[in-house]
Parts: C-alpha cells; structure tokens; sequence
C-alpha cells in the first residue's frame, strides 16, 4: 500500500464555487460531522468535494475511504464527479451501496459467518421458495400464513440487527401459530447449509462479524480512515449499528442526511438514527446546508412552515436569493373528477405557454389516485408516464381483475381465463393447464370450453378437478348475477367470493395496501360506464392509447417515489383527511407517523422549482360511495402569506378567494373540523327531518337524520347517504 499523496500547497481551487456553509461541510475533515442537507441545498456537490477535498490534501487514499451511498447509480456517480475533480481515475474505491459493501466485507470473511467466500445471494423468489419448504416441514399452513408476510417479519427482524438467539419475547411475532423463532432459526441454518445469504443477510452479517470478531472489526477501522454517509436519514438499524462500530475509535464520520425527507419507515428505516447523532458522537460538529438554489421563496416557505409542525426534527429554515415567484396556489375542488379535470387543463394551460411537459408533475399520497388523471390525461390528448410503478390498468391487481370481467363477459377469451384460473391459488397448476391447452387444441375448443368437457373424465386429478369444477361453477353464477345487477356490484362480489381481495389482505407485504386501494379504485371507475360491455371497449382503447412515441410526457408518481427529483411545476392533489395524511397514520394514534406524513407533504413540496400546485376535493368515492372529506390539516398548516387559496362554491369557504382557510381541533388527534362556513347553508340548523333538500351531486331526496353538521338522507336515485349540511340546499 502507497503512502497517501503530500498536501497541496495551492489554494484548492474546487472551494471556490461552494458557499460558505457547503465550504465549512467540506473543510470540516477530521472528528463526526452531521450535514443537515436541506432539500435542493446541493449536498451531492458537497459529498463529492469533501471525498476529493480528503484526497488532495492527502489526508487518505482511496482505498482508505468507505462511502457509502443509497444506489448504485449514487456511487457510480460519486466516483465519476470526485475522477473528475482529481483530474484521474483512483483505484481501490470502497464507495457503493451498504449492501454491496457489506457482501464485499463477507466475500473476505465468510468463514467466520458460517459460509464460504464464493456463497450465493437469494433473491426474495428464492427467499420464498425457501421458506415454503421450512414451512411444510414444521407444519405451518400458507394459507392461515402467507409465506411472504412471514418473510416480511423475517427481513422486519434483520433490519433491526436482530438475529435468531436475539429476537426477544417482546419482539417475538404471534404469527405462525407461535412458531415463528423456530422457523427463523431454520431459516438461518438452511442458509448456511445452502451456503447462500439474503439482502437482509448483508446487513446483519457484517455486524455480527463485527461484534464476533473484535480482531476483524479492528482491521477495518484502521483501514478506513474516513467514513462518509450518504442519505443518513435512511438508514435502518443494522445499517447504524455498522457504521457506529466501524466509526467508534477514530470519530472520523461525515453523515450527510435530511431528517425533515424521512419518509421510509415502512422500509425500517428510522429518523432517529439523524436524530440522535449528537449523542452518538459527543463533539460532533453540525453544519446546516440552508440555501437552496431549487425553487422559488414562496415555495420554500411554505414547506418550512409546515414542516415546522414537527417537533421531532433538528430544525433549519431554507432560503434562496431567487425572485420571489407565485405564492403555493391551494384549490379546493367539488369532486375527484373536477379536481381531474382542473389539473389537467391547467398542464394544458402551461404546455400552450411553451413550457415541457417533462417539467410537471403529479405527485399523489396513494397509487390509486392515479387513476382519474390518467382518464383525464387520455381524454386532452396529453402524453404521460407513470414512474415507479405500472399505469392504472397495467398493474398487476387490475389486470388481474379486468380479466375476471372478460371471461364473464367473453367466455371464449382464452388469455382472460389462464390468467384468472389459479388466481388466487386453487391447484391447478402447469401438469393442469397443459392437459386443458392440449385437449384443447385437439378439439380446436376454447379453454373454458374444454374445462367443462374434462373435468366429466379422469384425466385430470381429482384434487383439480374439484377446483376446476368449483371456479366453473362460480363463473356460471357470476354470469347469471350480472344479468341482475349492475357492472359494480357484480365487480365487488366476484372480487369477494373469489377470494381475490382476501389474498391482498393477508398479503403482509409493504405493496398489498395498495393493491387493495387500488381494487377499490377500479370498482369506482365502473361507476363511470353504463354497462360492462361499455367499460371493456374503453380498457381496450386506453390500453391502445397507451403507447406515445412522444418523449415530452407529464410525470404521474407517489410522493415517496419522487424523493431526489424535481420539476419546473409540481400539482399536489387529494390534501384531505384520510387520504393525506393517511388514515392509517391517523389510526396509530400518536405522533410518529403523522410527523412522517408531514415529512412527505414536505417532500413534495420542495419538489417544486417554480409552481406548486395544492388541491383537494369535498368530496371523494370510497367503496364506490360518495363521501364527504374536509382539508387536511396540513392545508391548515401552510403559511398565509405564502399561499393563495381559492374554492369553488359550496366547497368550504367557496366563493372566497384568496381567504385562508383555518381549522379548529374537535379534540381528537385524528381529525380536524373546519371553522369557515359553505356559502350554500347556515348549518344543520336550518333543517329538519323529512324535508325535501336538493344535493349537487346526488340530486333530490328528504332527510332521514341529523347529527350535528351531518345529515342522512334518503336520495330519489342514488340511495341513502351521508352528507354535510353546507352541501345541500332547501327545495
């Protein structure tokens, strides 16, 4: 090993563009340093000129510097700027993601792990495959426990630092009829048998090495002189607990992180790893990267004034010297469609002005809610992706679905019936479909056709015949109701008499949540259509629609896929209560998750360079059902003086523009009651029980109850339902 480079004795010219706060970050080389990188405050520049700053002046080499970055692509990067700085390319780098790095660590120590150097990585089809079988053996019902929730509780566990014989009674799962130690500690020793590790493996190994092997631990603290952190907010606690021992002695530790973009909890990741950085580093010097050079001042302190509801963060206020551009507009919307429909002629509005439509965005809390301005993108002729995830009717769940549909509409639809036959599992596998597809052939029959004729024989097995004969039956039955009832209502009961929806449900994984609502959604866009026959024609010219050759194309994403992106103009939809923030964190109860949902409203607000766009509608469908929803609190939260607010009227406060909206607590932590009036009615007061009232919606109906601002009433067409009393009118 060469001996690190002399210092230079020159000015280092890299400073020069830096700020002062971005210079001190850099400077600030020996001891714990904890970044506070502000949204768009240029932390990568910051990043790459400290690591070439160690390097120029000699402080290390580069095989003495562990980087660690969130993606490949980051690291790639990162070595790519500090070449470029250095004027050369480096050899020896230890920059990548933890998990490359720590299978680099183990490829060298693997013994001492209970594996071999040339042991394999699983990927989660393996994990699975793997874990069914320990399953089978110990007795464990899949369909009572479902192998990927148990793999989740497993990973749950490695990314908590937990192995088997540290798992303790308080974090022991109930799940597998009480079997789930054993079974991770099965689990483990397959893998060692196998001589194969898992991604959570990655992680927890190195720490056990660490910890087992003082001598081992020893070696790469001396060999990393430096240690520099990317994404620090992050981090789960395995991944912390790596870094403390590697950094214990020498101190030398740069975090760089945003603990107001914390929004991966769902993925362990825990905000108190930044939080608390201080204490695990006495001395530690705290550089606040404030200035942002991204988006307007409007903009920034919006954001900063709401996310200083949070009281678990470390507090920074981020500035710009740019030109104060337009206030945060915040709408308030009558529905889910006409908010649809504002969104997307305002992206008209801006395209015709000459601006991309690669520069906006729409950036919603839930999949689902993509849904209504992808039909509204399609209806203008507006080009669209859809990043991080499928186009509504491209995901797995609607297809899946759509497909039940279509073989009940169109029992020849051979594609239909393969994908649905053993969705959810009914055993009837390859050794099935082969029979049914080669019987079919020869007699020259659809497949369904041809499941009538075999089930009749024996050759098939009986098991598969029984589950065959079952699902014939039910798509009989199926067919018969939709001659009964509406296209709705036959979507919601083959959704739950196939068992389809109770699959997701006990799907324990981070992505079944929003299958479901996804599900949900779909069963509101055939609200839309007069017939089934007139929703399938339409799937059909969407999905024909859905190929563009254009590359200048409007973004649809969730906020948490958006973290590290940014566009000219931001739209900020479904800001109501229960949507945003998300009934499930309201649920909880306490403070922890609300703040995260406050975190990821941030998020997408700084995501914004000149125009943010906040919306959110009166009333929303639920299940099909019409519902009203007020504001979310974080409308509430935004700074007046930075904000521009608008309704429409007989929308809270409609017909006031430019007046703030303001919110009292009803004394409940999971929701909040507005103050301002509807210019449509005085309140409840104003009623009684049976009188004719007039909906905008709903149309003409008598009042059945009243509770308070809420009213039940009895509509002549669309049935019985719940309302506030400021949407409805006297006859």
């Amino acid at each position: 090993m060469s001996a690190p480079s002399q210092p230079t004795t020159a000015q280092p010219v890299y400073l020069d563009s830096l700020n002062e706060d971005q210079r001190h970050a850099v400077e600030a080389v020996d001891g714990p340093v904890l970044v506070l990188a502000g949204a768009g405050t240029g932390k990568t520049r910051v990043l790459t000129t400290r690591l070439g700053h160690i390097l120029m002046q000699g402080k290390a080499s580069p095989w003495e510097i562990l980087a660690v970055t969130f993606t490949n692509k980051a690291a790639r990067e990162m070595q790519n700027r500090v070449s470029g700085l250095l004027g050369r390319e480096t050899d020896g780098w230890w920059v990548g993601t933890f998990h490359a790095l720590g299978a680099r660590i183990l490829r060298r120590h693997a013994e001492a792990v209970g594996l071999k150097s040339n042991f394999t990585i699983l990927d989660s089809d393996d994990q699975i495959r793997l874990l069914k079988q320990l399953m089978a053996e110990s007795g464990i019902d899949e369909k009572r426990a479902p192998a990927r929730s148990l793999m989740a509780i497993i990973q749950r566990w490695k990314d908590r630092g937990l192995m088997p014989d540290k798992v303790s009674d308080t974090e022991e799962s109930e799940a597998a009829d009480g079997k789930m130690m054993a079974l991770y500690g099965a689990y483990q020793e397959r893998l060692q048998t196998l001589n194969a590790a898992d991604f959570g493996d990655l992680l927890l190994l190195p720490v056990e090495l660490f910890t087992r092997q003082p001598e081992v631990l020893e070696q790469y603290r001396n060999k990393f002189r430096y240690i520099l952190v990317d994404e620090y907010q992050d981090t789960n606690v395995a991944q912390y607990l790596w870094l403390r021992l590697l950094a214990r002695v020498h101190g030398n530790i740069c975090c760089v992180g945003d603990d107001d973009q914390s929004i991966y909890s769902w993925r362990g990741a825990e905000v108190g790893n930044i939080l608390r950085f201080e204490k695990d580093f006495p001395g530690a010097k705290v550089v606040r990267l404030e200035r942002n050079y991204r988006s307007t001042p409007h903009i920034l302190a919006a954001a900063s004034g709401l996310i200083s509801h949070n009281e678990g963060r470390l507090g920074k206020t981020l500035w710009t010297d740019l030109n104060d551009g337009d206030k945060v507009r915040v709408r308030g919307v009558w529905d889910g469609i006409e908010e649809a429909r504002v969104v997307g002629d305002e992206i008209e509005a801006i395209h015709r002005r000459g601006e991309k439509l690669n520069e906006m965005a729409v950036l919603v809390r839930a999949g689902f809610q993509t849904r209504e301005f992808e039909e509204r993108l399609i209806t203008l002729g507006v080009p669209y992706r859809v990043l991080g995830g499928a186009r509504f009717y491209e995901r797995m769940e609607i297809r899946d679905a759509i497909a039940y549909l279509r073989i009940i509409a169109q029992p020849d639809d051979d594609l239909a019936f393969e994908r649905i036959v053993n969705t959810p599992k009914r055993g009837l596998g390859k050794s099935t479909m082969q029979a049914l597809h080669q019987y079919a052939r020869g007699a020259n029959i659809p497949l369904l056709q041809a499941s009538r004729q075999l089930i009749e024989t024996d050759d098939l097995r009986p098991q598969a015949r029984k589950a065959l004969a079952g699902l014939l039956g039910d798509l009989d039955r199926w067919r018969g109701l939709a001659k009964e009832v509406d296209h709705t209502e036959l979507m919601a009961r083959v959704l739950g008499e196939s068992g389809y929806e109770d699959m997701w449900r006990a799907d324990k994984t981070p992505e079944a949540p929003g299958r479901l609502e996804n599900l949900k959604e779909l069963q509101t866009a055939l609200e839309e259509f007069d017939d089934l026959a007139g929703f399938l024609e339409h799937i059909s010219l969407v999905m024909e629609n859905e190929s563009s050759s254009s590359d200048d194309k409007v973004t649809l994403m969730t906020l948490h896929g958006a973290k590290g992106l940014e566009f000219d103009t931001v739209f900020l939809p479904g800001w109501e209560e229960g949507l945003f923030p998300h009934q499930r964190a309201l649920d909880e109860g306490h403070g922890k998750a609300l703040e995260e949902e406050r975190r990821l409203a941030y998020v997408g607000l700084t995501r914004a360079r000149k125009a943010a766009h906040v919306s959110f509608a009166a009333n929303r469908r639920i299940y099909g059902n019409w519902q009203s929803a007020i504001p979310s609190r974080f409308v509430e939260e935004l700074p007046a003086d930075h904000v521009d607010v608008s309704a429409e009227r007989g929308v809270y406060g409609g017909g006031f523009d430019n007046e703030k909206p303001r919110f009292r607590s009803s004394g409940r932590s999971h929701r909040t009651e507005p103050t301002w009036a509807t210019t449509t009615s005085s309140g409840s007061g104003d009623f009684e029980i049976g009188q004719r009232i007039f909906h905008q919606k709903f149309g003409y109906g008598a009042i059945r109850e009243i509770d308070g601002d809420k009213l039940e009433i009895a509509f002549e067409k669309a049935g019985t339902k719940k309302v506030m009393a400021g949407f409805v009118e006297e006859t």
